[in-house]
């Protein structure tokens, strides 16, 4: 399956409109911008196809119950998800190695000094 040259351009088309500034993504926390990212360079990787971004993503759309979504407030919360699911299954990165991270990082926030770099 070939990829298309442009997945900037695929993964735009996904956004709804709300989340859509002069066909630019707008994002409302850096993590979303990163998460969207992420996804793109991985798309372009080959790490997955477009058809396996969708069916993942649509996925996570729809465990959604109809109309919580107002505004797109959990929207990259569900690309995220989707990201997650897809990189747990396509690579040796597994969801309890994600929890693991994801914990230590939440760790390194809460105490690092304001103004600092955060790691881990």
């Amino acid at each position: 399956m070939s990829q298309p040259e442009d997945g900037k351009s695929l993964f735009r088309s996904l956004l709804p409109d709300e989340l859509v500034d002069t066909g630019e993504p707008v994002f409302a926390e850096p993590w979303q911008a990163q998460a969207f990212a992420m996804t793109i360079s991985l798309y372009n990787k080959g790490v997955f196809t477009w058809g396996e971004w969708t069916e993942t993503f649509s996925g996570e759309l729809k465990k959604r119950a109809s109309g919580d979504d107002e505004g797109g407030r959990h929207y990259y919360e569900d690309w995220l998800a989707a990201l997650e699911a897809i990189v747990s299954n396509r690579t040796e990165v597994q969801p309890a190695k994600l929890g693991e991270l994801k914990d230590k990082w939440k760790q390194a926030y809460r105490t690092t000094p304001h103004g600092e770099k955060v790691s881990i």
